[in-house]
C-alpha cells in the first residue's frame, strides 16, 4: 500500500495505533444490536454480517453489547460474553475480521434497568427503584455485594473475549445503562458509597474499569463509550462528563474514548441516540470537541472517537481535518453499504448505497426485537444467502419485464438486471419514484430522494431499459414476449367516506396543491405511520393551522420510541394541537366534527379549512389477476403495495426478492 495521503480523503486513510492495536484507517463501525444472537450466542450470522463489513474497508469493528450476567440478558438475541460455549464463536468472528484486515473489540455491557427480567425471569437491576419508562417495571437497587458481583463479571468477560483473539474492549458507560444510571443523579438515588455526591455516583465504573484493565493487562487495549450529554431533565449534563472522563481517564489507563449522548429513558432523549433524517449532523459534533479539549491535558491522552449521523466518508474526513476527533463511527451508514469505505477509496462514491436516516429497518426492528434490516439495503443481515447480485448471477439469463416504477419496481429491476436478465421497466407516469416522489416536496423527509436516485442510478448502471408514460394492459404485456413480469403496480388511495356528505382529501390530493389546503388544516392518523405525521408537520412548517386527530390516543403509533419522542416535541413545538382518541364524524361548513371514542358523544369542533383523512389504501393488482385469469406460461411475480399497502421498507425488499426469485 502507497504512503501518499489518499487525494481526497487524507486523513481517513491514515492509519492509527489505538493502545497496541494497529488500525488501516480512521474508520469504525460502532457497537450497535443487530439481534442476530442466537441462545444468547454469538451466530454465523454475525460473522457474515461483521465480516462483509471489514472486507469493505472498515478499519475497526466494535462488536454489539455483551453481556456480562444473567441479569441483563434480555432476550435470547442477546449476546452473552460469560458462557464458555462463546469464546469459541468470538474466535471465529475475529479470525474472519482480521483475515480481511479488519480490527475487532468487544463492547461488555450490563444494561441495568432496561431488562424487564421477563426472559430470566429476574428482576430489572438499578442504582435506584426509578423505572426508565412509564410502562417499565420498578428495578431492584443493587446491593453492594451485587455490585460487586457485576464488577468482576465485567472483568471475566473482558478475559473470555481477549481469549478469543479479540484485538480490545470497550466499556458500556453510554446511553443511560448500568454504569450510567449510577453515575446519573437522574436514576442514582442512594444514600450510600454508590449514591450522593458526584464522587460516589462514579466509584461503581472506575471500579469496574479499574478490574477490566487489571484482567486484561497494561498491554491490552481498553476504552470507554460515553454519552457526553444525556438530554434529560436532572441528568448529565456535558460539563458533568467532561469532568467524569477527565477522573476516569487519569485513573486508569484508557486507550480511547468513544463519545456518543442520550439515555435510554422514555423521553426525549432516546430519539436523539440514532438521531434521524430529522436531525443535522451539526447538532452532535459539538459534543465530541468538548470532551476531546477536556481530555488534551491528560498526562495519556486517549484516541477520541465520534458518532451519529455520519453518512458519507466526505462528513468524516471533514469531522477529521477539523482536529475535532480520531476516529469517526458510522454504524448505519455501514448498514445500508458494508464497502461504503472501499467505494470511497477507489472513488466510486456514487456506487454507495445510502443511509437516509429513516430509522425504519435499523431502529425500527430494534424496537421490536427483530433482526435488523435496512430499507435501502434489503440484503443487511442476509450476508450469507443473499450475495451481491452482480455476484449472484442467474443459471439462465431470461427476458424480464418490470410493470411499475415506484421502489419496489426499481429495485426489482435493476437486481434482475445486476443477475444478469434483459430487463425492460415500464412506468405510466412521467417519472419513476411511486408515491415516495411527492416526498421530495418535504425538507424533514427529503432525504427518500438518496433512494430513488441510487435506484435510478443502478437502473443506468445494469442496463434496464426504462419507459416512461406507458400503460400496461393484458395485450402489451403479452406482446412485450417476456419470460417472467414482476408487477409493482403500488396502491389506490382512499380517504375516509363521512355519512354527513362532508368532504375529505388523500394524502396525494393534498400534496398535489398544498397552497389549496387553505390556513386551517385538520388531519386523521388512522395508519398509524410517519406518512401522516410528516405531512403534518409538513404543513406546520408551511405556516398553517394544523390539527391532528389521533383515534388510537397517539399520533404516529407504529413509528419506534427512537424517533417519535422527537417527532412528538417537534409537533409540540410547532402547535400542531394533537386530539387523542377521538374519530373524525363530519366536515361541514367549515368545521371538523368529531366524536369522543371513549365515551360516544360528541367531541370538540375544529376549524377546518380543508380536511386530510387517508385510510390504508388498496392494492392495485387487477392487472396481475386479470392476467392469471389466462394463465400464461411466463413467470409472475408481485412486489410492494400491489400485494397490500403498506411503506417502502417492505416495497424496497420485496423488490428485490421479487429481482433475486427469477
Amino acid at each position: 500500500m502507497s504512503d501518499d495521503p489518499h487525494p481526497r480523503y487524507p486523513h481517513v486513510f491514515r492509519p492509527i495505533r489505538i493502545g497496541r492495536t494497529e488500525v488501516r484507517n480512521r474508520i469504525f463501525v460502532p457497537a450497535h444490536t443487530t439481534s442476530f444472537g442466537e441462545d444468547n450466542l454469538p451466530s454465523g450470522r454475525h460473522l457474515a454480517y461483521h465480516q462483509a463489513r471489514a472486507a469493505g474497508g472498515a478499519g475497526l469493528i466494535i462488536f454489539e453489547g455483551i453481556r456480562v450476567h444473567r441479569s441483563s440478558l434480555g432476550r435470547q438475541q442477546g449476546v452473552n460474553g460469560y458462557a464458555p460455549e462463546a469464546i469459541p464463536k468470538f474466535r471465529d468472528i475475529a479470525r474472519a475480521v482480521r483475515d480481511e484486515g479488519g480490527r475487532l473489540f468487544g463492547q461488555i455491557i450490563h444494561l441495568g434497568r432496561h431488562i424487564d427480567g421477563n426472559f430470566t425471569r429476574t428482576p430489572s437491576w438499578s442504582a435506584s427503584a426509578i423505572p426508565w419508562s412509564a410502562t417499565a417495571p420498578a428495578p431492584h437497587p443493587m446491593t453492594a455485594g451485587e455490585i460487586a458481583m457485576v464488577v468482576a463479571a465485567h472483568a471475566d468477560v473482558a478475559t473470555n473475549l481477549m481469549e478469543a483473539g479479540l484485538d480490545g474492549i470497550e466499556l458500556q458507560m453510554a446511553h443511560g445503562h448500568l454504569l450510567q444510571q449510577f453515575l446519573s443523579p437522574a436514576s442514582n438515588r442512594r444514600g450510600d458509597d454508590y449514591g450522593g455526591t458526584a464522587e460516589n455516583r462514579l466509584r461503581f465504573a472506575l471500579e469496574t474499569l479499574a478490574a477490566v484493565r487489571r484482567a486484561i493487562g497494561p498491554d491490552g487495549t481498553l476504552g470507554i463509550r460515553v454519552s457526553a450529554d444525556e438530554f434529560l431533565p436532572g441528568g448529565l449534563t456535558l460539563d458533568d462528563m467532561t469532568d467524569i472522563v477527565r477522573r476516569l481517564v487519569d485513573a486508569v489507563p484508557v486507550d480511547f474514548v468513544n463519545v456518543s449522548h442520550s439515555a435510554y429513558h422514555g423521553s426525549y432523549t432516546v430519539s436523539t441516540q440514532m438521531a434521524d433524517m430529522a436531525f443535522d449532523l451539526a447538532e452532535f459534533q459539538p459534543l465530541t470537541r468538548r470532551i476531546g479539549a477536556a481530555l488534551d491535558g491528560a498526562a495519556r491522552r486517549p484516541a477520541v472517537m465520534t458518532v451519529c449521523r455520519y453518512q458519507d466518508i466526505a462528513q468524516a474526513e471533514d469531522m477529521l481535518a477539523s482536529g475535532g476527533t480520531d476516529l469517526v463511527g458510522m454504524a448505519r451508514a455501514h448498514i445500508a453499504d458494508p464497502a461504503i469505505v472501499n467505494k470511497a477509496r477507489d472513488g466510486r462514491e456514487a456506487d454507495t448505497t445510502p443511509c437516509i436516516g429513516c430509522n425504519q429497518g435499523c431502529a425500527g426492528f430494534l424496537a421490536l426485537n427483530l433482526a435488523i434490516t435496512c430499507l435501502t439495503n434489503p440484503r443487511a443481515g442476509k450476508e450469507r444467502v443473499w450475495p451481491l447480485p452482480d455476484a449472484d448471477k442467474a443459471d439462465e439469463p431470461k427476458r424480464v419485464l418490470v410493470v411499475g416504477g415506484g421502489p419496489a419496481g426499481m429495485e426489482a429491476a435493476w437486481v434482475a438486471a445486476a443477475r444478469g436478465h434483459s430487463v425492460s421497466l415500464w412506468e405510466r407516469s412521467d417519472r419513476l419514484g411511486g408515491q415516495l416522489a411527492w416526498l421530495e416536496k418535504m425538507p424533514l423527509r427529503a432525504e427518500f430522494a438518496k433512494l430513488l436516485a441510487s435506484q435510478r442510478r443502478n437502473l443506468d448502471r445494469y442496463g434496464v431499459e426504462v419507459r416512461l408514460r406507458t400503460d400496461a394492459t393484458a395485450d402489451t404485456i403479452g406482446g412485450h414476449g417476456a419470460d417472467a413480469v414482476v408487477f409493482a403496480t403500488g396502491g389506490r388511495p382512499a380517504a375516509q367516506a363521512l355519512a354527513g356528505g362532508g368532504t375529505t382529501l388523500t394524502l396525494q390530493d393534498a400534496l398535489a396543491d398544498p397552497q389549496a389546503l387553505g390556513q386551517h388544516v385538520v388531519m386523521v392518523d388512522a395508519l398509524g405511520t410517519w406518512s401522516v405525521v410528516a405531512v403534518a408537520e409538513f404543513l406546520a412548517d408551511a405556516g398553517r393551522t394544523v390539527t391532528l386527530i389521533a383515534p388510537t390516543g397517539a399520533a404516529g403509533w407504529t413509528i419506534s420510541m427512537y424517533s417519535v419522542f422527537a417527532l412528538r416535541e417537534r409537533l409540540k413545538r410547532k402547535q400542531v394541537r394533537v386530539i387523542g382518541g377521538h374519530a373524525l364524524r363530519d366536515h361541514v361548513n367549515g368545521m371538523a366534527e368529531t366524536t369522543d371514542l371513549s365515551t360516544g358523544e360528541p367531541g370538540p369542533t375544529v376549524r377546518a379549512d380543508s380536511v386530510i383523512a387517508p385510510l390504508h389504501g388498496t392494492a392495485d393488482d387487477a392487472l396481475r389477476r386479470a392476467i392469471d385469469a389466462t394463465a400464461p406460461s411466463w413467470r409472475r411475480l408481485s412486489a410492494g403495495d400491489c400485494q397490500s399497502p403498506r411503506t417502502a421498507l417492505e416495497a424496497v425488499y420485496e423488490g428485490h426478492e421479487a429481482g433475486r426469485a427469477i
